[in-house]
């Protein structure tokens, strides 16, 4: 299930702390979401759809079934991404355990700190996952519908979004050249991602 676990843990030996510049992807999926649903629809040539992004956020209980729309293999990215957490957390257990350089009681200080944050480290883990999942339909649409551009808000959340779209277009089979430019227009900034070469 998604929900907010928080920045970016940094766990040692002396404690855990958080980095506020590596924030949780859960606060990027909502407004991901709202996009996918403003542009995924039929076009018609040479006409401008306007989507009003001021509508209520899709709720958190909303949340889980409308990525499960778009994500189809919903189950298995969530299972996927337990397994690899797994994986890296055993694998910082042993290489803890190893460390010669640390004390018997600094090991086990930083073996508890590692124990208490792991369904954190999961459900950030999740979140990443399932936001890349709808950044991916989203730059799917953009190929297949042939959209020329995407305007939205002068918003940090929204420039988020649209710069992992950016990324994922990028590195398409057949790339797909894109631009962000940032402007006023009727006296509001907003930022519109083009769409240069298909």
């Amino acid at each position: 299930m998604i929900k907010y676990a928080g920045p970016k843990p940094l766990i040692s030996k002396t404690g855990i702390d958080f980095d506020q510049s590596k924030e949780d992807k859960f606060i990027y999926i909502n407004i991901a979401l709202q996009l996918l649903k403003a542009i995924d629809h039929e076009y018609y040539e040479d006409k401008r759809y306007v989507h009003n992004i001021n509508s209520p956020h899709i709720s958190e209980s909303m949340l889980d079934s409308e990525v499960k729309h778009y994500c189809k293999n919903y189950e298995e990215l969530i299972d996927k991404q337990n397994h690899c957490v797994e994986d890296e957390f055993q694998n910082e257990m042993q290489h803890i355990s190893d460390n010669r350089l640390l004390t018997s009681f600094e090991k086990e200080i930083f073996e508890n700190n590692l124990t208490i944050m792991h369904d954190y480290l999961i459900q950030r883990s999740i979140n990443k996952r399932l936001y890349y999942c709808v950044i991916e339909q989203l730059a799917e649409v953009v190929k297949k519908d042939n959209l020329d551009y995407i305007i939205t808000p002068m918003n940090p959340l929204f420039v988020h979004v649209l710069h992992s779209v950016q990324g994922v277009l990028a590195k398409q089979k057949y790339p797909i050249d894109t631009k962000m430019e940032i402007y006023e227009e009727n006296h509001e900034f907003v930022v519109k991602l083009d769409v240069i070469n298909r």
